[in-house]
């Protein structure tokens, strides 16, 4: 009997243990009584009836990631092209999740090709090549809308590779290469055009410059010459002012010391003697040449007595 009792309490604890249900975190727990929902244990300890609950599903709650295989689709201009696409979603009801459709993530990758073929349908091969931003959101809203039953939300869709046909490649390969080349060509005549600009100016500046140059050259050697003229003007009047100046003070002499007529004609033959010892090709005489030349013969003869 003692040991029947034993196992009769290991077996009661053991099955309160197993009643006793811990939920990690980012995590629930669907729970069933007799195969039907009963309700959603989230986050913590929780207790279930023995024998009659069980946990029927556990399901994340973290974002998840699901990277479909390329998908074939045909854009508006009939070019067929493979896309394969990176879906992030996570779950918001566990309970639509667990009841709402059998395999979500097939689910979701079927949904998920419908719809890029209804996206892609409606656009040219350039608009699907440079317009990923768009597809992205289309395909994000439709997907949030089309998965709202099934307790999933879309958070993000993103398209991982285009890839078009191997012809379409290669044209584009050639297209862009002719692009480039273009535009190096652009490139090298604009840098050569700039490059003429700017030694036509230099050339033009140094002109400028040396035509200035010359210029102030040409005025301070007119100025210097100016300058030399007034200094020799200068110097010249000066000269004649002090040889009058002395002519007057000679002439005042004379007549403060009383001399006559006689000494001033005398004076008048001196300067006449100069006059004619000059580089002078005219001499002009005075008309009484006559009455000069008698007042010489008198000063001889006072001189000889």
């Amino acid at each position: 009997m003692p040991y029947i009792l034993i196992a009769l309490i290991v077996v009661i604890i053991f099955i309160l243990i197993r009643c006793i249900v811990i939920v990690p975190q980012a995590t629930a727990y669907v729970m069933e009584r007799l195969g039907a929902y009963t309700g959603t244990f989230n986050v913590g300890v929780h207790i279930k009836v023995p024998i009659l609950d069980r946990v029927a599903k556990r399901v994340s709650l973290k974002e998840q990631v699901v990277d479909f295989a390329p998908q074939p689709v045909i854009t508006k201009d009939n070019v067929t092209m493979r896309i394969d696409t990176v879906v992030f979603f996570q779950i918001t009801d566990p309970r639509l999740f667990s009841y709402g459709v059998e395999n979500p993530i097939m689910a979701i990758e079927n949904l998920t090709a419908t719809t890029l073929r209804n996206v892609i349908g409606e656009m040219e091969l350039d608009q699907t090549l440079t317009s990923r931003e768009v597809i992205n959101t289309k395909m994000r809203s439709n997907l949030d809308v089309a998965t709202d039953p099934w307790g999933i939300k879309v958070n993000r869709v993103e398209l991982k590779n285009i890839i078009p046909p191997a012809a379409i490649q290669d044209a584009m390969e050639k297209q862009m290469k002719a692009e480039r080349e273009r535009r190096e060509a652009v490139t090298r005549a604009e840098g050569e055009k700039t490059s003429q600009i700017l030694v036509a100016e230099g050339k033009k500046e140094s002109a400028i410059l040396e035509a200035e140059a010359e210029k102030q050259s040409a005025i301070l050697r007119a100025e210097a010459q100016k300058e030399k003229t007034i200094r020799e003007a200068e110097g010249q009047a000066e000269a004649i002012l002090k040889v009058q100046q002395a002519n007057a003070d000679g002439i005042r002499m004379i007549k403060e010391a009383g001399a006559d007529n006689a000494v001033l004609q005398i004076k008048s033959l001196e300067a006449l003697k100069d006059v004619a010892n000059g580089q002078s090709t005219k001499i002009i005489i005075p008309s009484d040449l006559q009455g000069i030349a008698g007042l010489a013969t008198t000063f001889k003869e006072v001189v000889s007595k």
